[in-house]
C-alpha cells in the first residue's frame, strides 16, 4: 500500500480537530480497532470508508455518547444494557482530573502533552516518556491515576488504523515529535539538557498503525515499551481458512520476541469480539504467542471495569491479558488496564523521576 506523507503542522490540526470532539463520543460505532484495521487491498480499504459503517470502535466522530447509547450499544435497540461493576460505563468513566500533572499543551509537533508540575526529570535532563495513540482523554484519565513523574503524549488522528499507519509513514515525522517535546521540557524545567530517556509507544484500537510504522523506521529501536489495548489486528491471506497475512504483523512479532528475552516491554491485550473480514485482536495474539513457540494459560479474574480476564501468556517482560467482552464497552474497557500497566509494569521498571504538584 502506498502512503502519503503529511506535514507536521497538518497533522497537528487533524489531531486538534479530533481532540475537540472529545472522549464521550468514543461510542460511535462498533468495537475493535478500525473500519480498515490492518492493512487491505487499497480498493477494498476505500470502500470501507466511504461506506462510513466501521466493524470497530474508530476515533471519535461528532455523535455524542448518550445518543449512541440509546441505540442499545450496538446490539438489538430492545435488548438490556449489560450490567457493569460499580455501574461505570467503561467508554464515559469519571474524570479524576489532572493530578500532580499540567493540563494538555499543544507544544509537541503532533497531540497534545501532559508533564509533572515539577519534577519528572533527572539532574542530568532525562525525562521517561509514554506516547498513546487514539482516545488521548480517555486514556489521559487513567494514566493520572497512577502515573508519578513520566511525560504523557495523546494523539488522534481520524477514523481508521490507515490514519495513524499514513500519518507516521515518514520516519521524520516521529523524531521531530520527539524533538518538539524534548523542546518543551526543556522550556518548563529550565534544563536545557532536557532529553527523553526511556521510551513507550501504547495504542487502543486503530492507532496500532502509527506504532507498526514507527518500529519499522530507525527510531523504533529507542523504544522500550510497546503497549496494545485490544489493538492488533490484521488481514487474512484466505477469510475462509483464517490464514493471517503475517507480514503486516512481523515487527510486531519481532518485538515480542525482544520482550520474551527481557530486552524490552510489551503488554498486548484482547477482547473476544470477532470482526467481519480480518482477523480479531485474539487471533492475532494466539498467533504471536504461538511464534514464541508458547500456549496461554487460562484464568478467571474479575477485572477493571467489568473486564473478565479468561486466559493470559507471560514470558519474560512479554503479557498477554485476553478477556470475554463483545461490544463497545467491552472494548472501552481495555484502555481501564493503562493505570495498572504504568504502575506494575513501565514506572517500576525504568525507575521514573518522580514529579510533584
Amino acid at each position: 500500500m502506498r502512503f502519503f506523507s503529511l506535514s507536521s503542522k497538518s497533522l497537528y490540526r487533524i489531531g486538534a480537530l479530533v481532540s475537540l470532539l472529545g472522549a464521550t463520543s468514543l461510542l460511535a460505532s462498533l468495537p475493535a480497532a478500525a473500519e480498515d484495521a490492518a492493512p487491505k487491498p487499497e480498493a477494498q480499504e476505500a470502500k470501507k470508508e466511504a461506506d462510513n459503517k466501521p466493524a470497530v470502535l474508530v476515533a471519535p466522530k461528532a455523535e455524542s455518547a448518550a445518543a449512541e447509547a440509546q441505540k442499545g450499544e450496538g446490539k438489538q435497540a430492545s435488548a438490556p444494557a449489560k450490567k457493569r461493576r460499580g455501574g461505570i460505563h467503561p467508554c464515559m468513566t469519571p474524570d479524576p482530573g489532572f493530578g500532580i500533572y499540567d493540563r494538555w499543551s499543544n507544544e509537541p509537533t503532533i497531540g497534545q502533552m501532559i508533564a509533572p508540575k515539577k519534577g519528572g526529570i533527572t539532574k542530568t535532563g532525562g525525562f521517561d516518556l509514554i506516547v498513546h495513540f487514539h482516545g488521548h482523554e480517555p486514556i489521559r484519565k487513567e494514566f493520572v491515576k497512577t502515573a508519578k513523574g513520566s511525560v504523557l503524549v495523546g494523539i488522534d488522528l481520524g477514523i481508521g488504523s490507515g490514519a495513524y499507519q499514513q500519518g507516521f509513514a515518514a520516519p521524520n515525522t516521529f523524531t521531530q515529535l520527539l524533538a518538539s517535546v524534548e523542546a518543551a521540557m526543556a522550556k518548563k524545567t529550565g534544563n536545557p539538557k532536557a532529553h527523553v530517556r526511556k521510551l513507550a509507544l501504547s495504542s487502543w484500537s486503530a492507532g496500532y498503525g502509527a506504532i507498526e510504522q514507527i518500529l519499522r523506521q530507525p527510531a523504533g529501536k529507542r523504544v522500550d515499551a510497546v503497549i496494545l489495548l485490544d489493538s492488533l489486528h490484521t488481514g487474512y491471506t484466505d477469510e475462509r481458512s483464517k490464514a493471517l497475512k503475517t507480514q503486516q504483523i512481523d515487527v510486531f512479532v519481532d518485538y515480542a520476541k525482544r520482550a520474551a528475552k527481557k530486552q524490552a516491554l510489551m503488554f498486548l491485550s484482547h477482547s473476544s469480539i470477532i470482526p467481519p473480514g480480518y482477523a480479531s485482536t485474539t487471533e492475532v495474539a494466539s498467533y504471536v504467542i504461538g511464534e514464541l513457540k508458547g500456549k496461554p494459560k487460562k484464568a478467571k479474574r474479575a477485572d477493571v471495569l467489568g473486564l473478565d480476564l479468561i486466559r493470559r501468556y507471560d514470558k519474560g517482560d512479554f503479557h498477554v491479558r485476553g478477556y470475554t467482552g463483545d461490544d463497545k464497552p467491552d472494548h472501552c474497557a481495555h484502555i481501564g488496564l493503562m493505570a495498572d500497566i504504568v504502575r506494575v509494569h513501565l514506572e517500576a521498571r525504568w525507575k521514573t523521576p518522580r514529579g510533584k504538584s
